[in-house]
């Protein structure tokens, strides 16, 4: 395949299951009609970003597991594309993963990935919900290509790109969840986003593969979905909680509280995290073929010309000059 049409979905928090999903399928629907053939969806994309707090209600999320791949099965089918969804996955009681499900264009689960590097930060506490992925760094057969997708945290670490290019990836796609705590100033911020972008770019030049990362965007109050539970929204946020971007602000979230009486919600709430978009696509040589911004939600299409990475090893053959009889030390936690 020569060039192939892609596309990126970032959306704000819409309030429910059902509210999410009608965006990401309207979103869906756009790029579907402007020729997308590959289409990746953010992390976790069905619900709020969750792991903000520990709470056990919260593995609740995760009991629509089957009901969401069929679902975005059919959703995949409908328009035509391969789509690269973000599960919460109950595998068993207690077990629970972060698995990214790619969907060929027919409907049919073309394979999983379950996140591997798993996070334990303030307002990233990932490792309470989910078991580090057991499936390895394996790319994944479609009809566009092997697609190489990992998730999130996994984007810091270079044995992760570099395995899946190893094993033959086409293409490294990372649906994702970061963004700031509004707290810190605007150099530490400005650190973070850039360090973000930078080591995923290195990925694709380390390896000459595209890199696609698709980020949430928008701000997300910590246990903003435990208040909606309490609240008895039914999953649903009402109009007056949502400002002009159709995002749960920090100021309406006192009038959640009031609208439920329980006033010990005021306690709970932080600033949460600001998704900082900024969702991109990066060629082979790290040349920057897309970048959002830190605001907007996305649907947008971007054409990737896929021989150029073939062409791109061939000038710079990084694999070739590799010291494998050298990195033997390389599993080891610390070289002491």
């Amino acid at each position: 395949m020569k060039n192939l049409k892609i596309a990126l979905v970032s959306q704000k928090f819409a309030g429910s299951v059902l509210k999410c999903r009608q965006k990401s399928v309207e979103m869906i629907e756009k790029v579907a009609k402007d020729g997308a053939k590959l289409v990746i969806l953010q992390e976790l994309h069905e619900w709020a970003y969750f792991c903000q707090s520990e709470r056990v209600e919260n593995f609740a999320l995760a009991e629509n597991f089957n009901e969401s791949l069929k679902f975005w099965g059919e959703t995949a089918k409908k328009f035509g594309i391969v789509l690269v969804t973000s599960l919460f996955e109950k595998r068993a009681p207690g077990l629970f993963h972060n698995t990214a499900i790619v969907f060929e264009n027919n409907g049919e689960i073309a394979g999983k990935y379950r996140k591997m590097h798993i996070p334990d930060d303030p307002n990233f506490y990932e490792k309470f919900y989910f078991t580090p992925g057991d499936l390895g760094f394996e790319p994944i057969n479609t009809s566009v290509g092997r697609l190489g997708v990992l998730v999130c945290w996994d984007q810091w670490y270079p044995e992760a790109a570099r395995l899946m290019a190893l094993k033959g990836a086409e293409i490294l796609i990372y649906p994702t969840a970061i963004g700031w705590f509004d707290g810190d100033d605007e150099a530490e911020k400005s650190r973070q986003l850039e360090a973000w972008v930078a080591v995923q770019r290195g990925h694709a030049v380390a390896n000459a593969l595209p890199v696609i990362a698709v980020n949430r965007v928008g701000f997300e109050a910590e246990k903003i979905s435990d208040i909606i539970k309490e609240d008895n929204f039914n999953g649903e946020i009402s109009d007056e909680i949502l400002n002009e971007n159709d995002e749960i602000s920090c100021e309406n979230l006192d009038k959640i509280c009031k609208k439920s009486n329980d006033k010990k919600n005021a306690s709970k709430i932080s600033n949460g995290i600001r998704f900082w978009g900024n969702s991109f696509v990066f060629g082979a040589q790290g040349e920057q073929i897309f970048r959002a911004n830190s605001t907007d939600e996305i649907a947008k299409v971007v054409e990737l010309d896929m021989r150029r990475c073939e062409n791109v090893r061939a000038w710079w053959p990084f694999l070739r000059d590799r010291r494998i009889d050298a990195y033997d030390k390389l599993t080891k936690r610390f070289i002491d």
